[in-house]
């Protein structure tokens, strides 16, 4: 297999190029736009860069055939097993390079630094390695280099840094974060199977008794699993405080004239696979969105972003009001939070770095998100 690479303005113009070289058998293993030249990494110009490859074998298959057909070749059994060995060999030195050459095309479509200061180049990598977008880390890049360039002395790393907070802050600063309203009546944790729902749950509410003195009940929906209600029933006592199990939307409406009385009323959900529609509509069919609620969607930070991104559109019938994050203490990488967070707009109430009620919960906000990120980066 010969693979190549070319470099061409457009794609009619590479696929000219290809031809030309490699023929009609040619195959396009990638592409991707690519900027060249420029001045101190500004004014580059645009091109198109373009892998292909072509199977040699194909191309000699019909002449190799009809000989074959015109004159049968007998080959020792030695000799065909040392050829087998060798095209072996062969296929696999080529798909090493080809996995290479993929490995490095990633790389460069995610970060372009090599015209970038060295301060600027290091958080660059830092934050690619705390799997912050790709595109995110394109624009800082650029206006810390245009404030690098306007700067009158040579900036020191603690001075790009700052300005790398800045930016990240004023990214978020349209968006709302911080804990529950006082002014909404239920507090409603909705999220998949795992992330420590009916714990956070607990320690939130644990924060409005203990230090807010607010009077509150519980109330669950979480009948798959008993060890779950029987759990949020051991949290209750503590806090003295009653709960309700609801089975159905008549269960929830009953309670709410029950608890009418209450500051707030915190909602357990189950822990379901929301990556299926059905779990929502059954979460729907069960509780009143209508009230003066607030709903927060739990998730762990060690869950893929992917699947999390998926979990998060298959919420949108519902309000989706704030994020909560759990497991901070389970893993050294935040750039999740502020790929999901700018992406679909909405903040972070709280965040979660273990299972202490009610230590280990700490409301959330702008700043705070970046120094968990900065400090995750270890600059």
């Amino acid at each position: 297999m010969k693979v190549k690479k070319f470099v061409a303005s457009n794609m009619s113009e590479a696929m000219k190029q290809i031809r030309r070289e490699l023929g009609d058998d040619a195959v396009i293993l990638n592409s991707k736009v690519v900027y060249s030249g420029g001045w101190f990494g500004l004014f580059k110009k645009k091109n198109l860069e373009v892998i292909a490859a072509l199977d040699m074998d194909s191309r000699q298959n019909h002449a190799v055939l009809k000989e074959k057909q015109q004159k049968p070749t007998i080959i020792p059994v030695q000799q065909q097993v040392n050829i087998e060995k060798n095209n072996k060999n062969e296929f696999h030195n080529e798909l090493a390079e080809i996995k290479k050459m993929v490995q490095e095309m990633t790389l460069n479509q995610s970060l372009v630094l090599k015209h970038l200061p060295e301060s600027i180049q290091i958080i660059c990598e830092k934050l690619h390695e705390q799997e912050i977008n790709a595109d995110i880390i394109s624009e800082l890049s650029n206006k810390l280099l245009i404030r690098y360039r306007n700067s009158d002395n040579e900036p020191t790393m603690n001075q790009v840094v700052e300005w790398a907070k800045e930016f990240f802050i004023s990214s978020l600063s349209t968006i709302n974060h911080g804990g529950i309203s006082p002014q909404k009546k239920f507090i409603n944790l909705v999220g998949p199977t795992g992330v420590g729902k009916t714990t956070t749950l607990a320690k939130i509410a644990a924060g409005e008794v203990l230090e807010k003195r607010k009077k509150i009940a519980f109330i669950t929906t979480d009948t798959y699993r008993i060890a779950a209600i029987e759990q949020l029933k051991t949290y209750a006592n503590l806090l003295n405080v009653p709960v309700e199990v609801v089975y159905k939307l008549e269960d929830f409406q009953k309670a709410i004239t029950k608890y009418a009385e209450y500051d707030h009323i915190f909602i357990d959900t189950a822990g379901r696979n929301y990556r299926e529609m059905k779990y929502i509509t059954e979460l729907e069919n069960l509780i009143d969105f209508n009230q003066s609620m607030e709903t927060f969607l739990t998730l762990s930070l060690t869950m893929k972003e992917k699947d999390i991104q998926m979990i998060i559109k298959n919420f949108e019938s519902l309000k989706i009001n704030k994020f909560i994050f759990t497991k901070l203490d389970e893993t050294s990488t935040y750039g999740t939070i502020f790929n999901l967070v700018l992406k679909n707009g909405k903040g972070v109430a709280y965040l979660t770095n273990g299972q202490d009620v009610p230590d280990d919960l700490e409301e959330c906000s702008r700043d705070r998100l970046v120094n968990h990120l900065f400090e995750g980066m270890k600059l």
